[in-house]
């Protein structure tokens, strides 16, 4: 049994040794698919790969969706992130026949940039002047499948259409032009329980795509390469479970065009009803350090996470939930 562990654990740090191994590229557009959407996985320092059981994992690793409980479920999540830019984000699966035939889920991503104001060249002393206003925004849809291979393995994956509107633009002697891109994304993963205790670990791809383009600079969308484990310490204590839990997480990340960072987090939880948590994000220019609580009881789960953001306003999300 030990072999196997180790054996999977080898091969994640191998998958994750050749992720590391290519090319950065230099820029990468659709930043918004890159920020943490639920307030559990937030408060947890966004360690939220091996994590399982519900439909906002869609935004994490989709193999995550498998085990979700009941017949239906539903999270909604809503933040201001720095600079007042709105993020609201849903997620649905359906279970049927209990998981015989794989779960089937649904997620929406909306971000709400603001209002500008436009402008345009002009000889005049200020050099323009005021055109329209202009209101910027993103949003990303998905269709995900996860389905229980076995009584220890799980895979799950994720197509998403996202579009990013950037306004109109003026280009003298040929008008105004809107500036809109979209895309087909790809995201996949798969968590293996190891049967060694509660330990499991997991990896993920999200954000595959090919390049696109708003006019003539090409750009691509912010891939990354995600392993990640977990486990229950208390099981190796004399501790009744169904008083207390205590859920350790650690994931190694790779993205596209930023440097590896590891994202720490362990979550408390009494009775299966309040919990806390909380986590750290190395590497990061601003922030670091996360927390967050929740409650849940009779099928609805409310989260909240916080997160300390340097010379930016701190950031608060918020996640509701339902299971029936």
């Amino acid at each position: 049994m030990m072999f196997r562990v180790i054996s999977c654990i080898i091969f994640s740090l191998s998958l994750f040794v050749c992720a590391t191994a290519q090319e950065k590229l230099a820029q990468t557009g659709f930043q918004f698919l890159s920020v943490a959407q639920d307030a559990r996985a937030a408060g947890m320092g966004n360690t939220y790969t091996t994590a399982e059981g519900t439909p906002n994992s869609l935004f994490y690793n989709p193999a995550g969706l498998a085990k979700m409980d009941g017949l239906i479920a539903i999270n909604a999540n809503s933040f201001n992130w720095i600079a007042d830019i709105k993020y609201i984000s849903a997620s649905i699966a359906f279970n049927p026949q209990e998981g015989l035939y794989g779960v089937l889920g649904i997620s929406v991503q909306l971000v709400d940039y603001g209002e500008f104001q436009g402008t345009v060249p002009w000889a005049n002393e200020q050099g323009f002047i005021d055109t329209e206003t202009f209101e910027p925004s993103a949003m990303a849809i998905g269709l995900g499948y996860s389905r229980i291979l076995s009584d220890r393995f799980v895979v799950g994956g994720q197509i998403r259409y996202v579009s990013q509107a950037l306004g109109r633009n003026a280009i003298p002697g040929e008008g105004t032009k809107r500036n809109v891109a979209d895309v087909l994304s790809f995201d996949f993963g798969t968590i293996y329980h190891t049967g060694f205790r509660s330990l499991a670990f997991g990896m993920s791809v999200r954000n595959f795509s090919k390049e696109t383009k708003f006019e003539e600079v090409g750009f691509q969308l912010p891939l990354t390469f995600k392993i990640g484990f977990s486990f229950e310490p208390l099981e190796l204590l004399e501790i009744e479970p169904e008083q207390h839990q205590v859920l350790m997480l650690l994931d190694a990340v790779h993205p596209r065009s930023y440097p590896e960072y590891i994202s720490i987090g362990a979550e408390y939880g009494f009775i299966e009803t309040f919990f806390i948590r909380g986590g750290y994000i190395s590497n990061q220019e601003e922030y670091g350090f996360t927390a967050g609580f929740g409650i849940h009881k009779f099928g609805v789960s409310i989260d909240y996470a916080y997160t300390p953001f340097g010379v930016f306003a701190n950031v608060h999300r918020f996640s509701l939930g339902f299971n029936y």
